[in-house]
């Protein structure tokens, strides 16, 4: 499956990002005053292969959750039990996530990749194989959130002691991605929105920044839900001594994310190579997701021109994250929460792009006189 989506993922079509800057060119508006919507539209007419391109609609935002065995570390304050309660939260509406998506119309799906603790709302999958993905027809239902259960293992394993994964979890968490996004974009989705949740989950978010970019572990690592300077530093040198053991190779991106990356990261990552290869966007939230950004496009740089950055996180990483990708936030809010959250601020600016094209009248159409 992995092979067959990175085949699929093509570079951006020339001739319509050509039609769409000369249609902007005509549009009742001087030229280039949309600023960075108008370049927007243009890599989104890229990827669509059409001029213009497809509104982004509907919306679909999909959770991966997953714990992290370097949470024994003492890396995070919280408790690694608030991952499931946090998923039982998603499900009765009541997350922040929950509350954007329903301002913005969007549906949520909650994937339990490797959750440690068992669900609220049920039994976890057998650690022993995944359930697959998406048992039942997808349905985008903004005011309903979905539960899919497809555990790889309960889980990372501790990486400052031994590999977060195998390459076979690994791999499982990436074709467990591809298969949500091409349940989502069958059910009718637009433009696919990343979410994440898991206690811990932003120090292996830095170990793969700082892996995949060569970026001191310094500059990856932030403070997450808000840790003290002796837990910083601590967390720094956590992050360190995981490079330093296992010496991630960025050309074998699928080692990396074995080696330091967590299952939801595994997952994202494959969610973005999924809807690359069915040439639908997909908007990135904050450091996780952008960790994740960085392993597929170690797997496919082509990908990079299905991703759309929503906002830029308060966490450090995730600017060295996006510099790497060469890719600009829309929107830059100070935020830190994950869940999806930022991604779902920044959806109306990636419509109104869009909206644009096909809405604005030419200067011919509407009679305006050109300078």
């Amino acid at each position: 499956m992995l092979e067959t989506t990175i085949a699929a993922i093509r570079p951006a079509d020339e001739a319509a990002m050509a039609a769409a800057r000369e249609l902007h060119g005509r549009l009742t508006k001087p030229a280039g005053s949309l600023g960075a919507l108008e370049d927007l539209s243009v890599r989104l007419a890229g990827l669509a292969g059409a001029c213009p391109p497809p509104l982004p609609e509907p919306a679909a935002v999909a959770i991966f959750a997953g714990d992290h065995g370097v949470h024994a570390q003492g890396v995070s304050p919280w408790p690694q039990e608030v991952t499931g309660q946090m998923i039982g939260n998603f499900l009765a509406g009541g997350a922040v996530v929950n509350a954007f998506a329903r301002q913005a119309g969007a549906s949520v799906t909650v994937v339990d990749v490797g959750v440690a603790t068992p669900l609220p709302t049920g039994p976890i999958a057998d650690p022993a194989g995944p359930e697959p993905a998406g048992s039942e027809p997808a349905v985008l239902d903004p005011a309903v959130p979905r539960l899919v259960v497809a555990s790889v293992r309960r889980g990372t394993r501790d990486f400052t002691v031994t590999a977060a994964l195998t390459r076979d979890e690994a791999l499982a968490a990436l074709q467990t991605g591809i298969r949500i996004a091409d349940e989502l974009i069958d059910a009718g989705a637009g433009i696919l929105l990343t979410g994440d949740m898991g206690i811990g989950n932003t120090t292996p978010a830095a170990a793969l920044i700082a892996a995949f970019t060569g970026a001191d572990p310094l500059d990856a690592t932030g403070r997450g839900t808000g840790i003290d300077d002796p837990t910083y530093a601590h967390k720094v040198a956590v992050v360190r001594s995981a490079l330093a053991r296992h010496s991630p190779d960025p050309a074998d991106p699928l080692g990396v994310l074995a080696a330091v990356g967590g299952l939801e990261h595994a997952a994202l990552a494959g969610l973005i190579l999924g809807a690359a290869a069915r040439r639908t966007p997909v908007l990135l939230d904050g450091v996780i997701a952008v960790s994740a950004a960085l392993a597929a496009a170690a797997f496919a740089p082509a990908a990079v021109g299905a991703m759309v950055a929503g906002h830029r996180s308060a966490e450090p990483g995730a600017t060295v994250a996006l510099r790497h990708l060469g890719l600009d936030p829309l929107i830059d809010l100070g935020l830190r929460l994950g869940e999806g959250t930022g991604a779902l601020l920044a959806l109306p600016v990636v419509t109104g792009a869009v909206r644009v094209l096909h809405e604005v009248a030419t200067f011919d159409s509407a009679g305006v006189a050109e300078k």
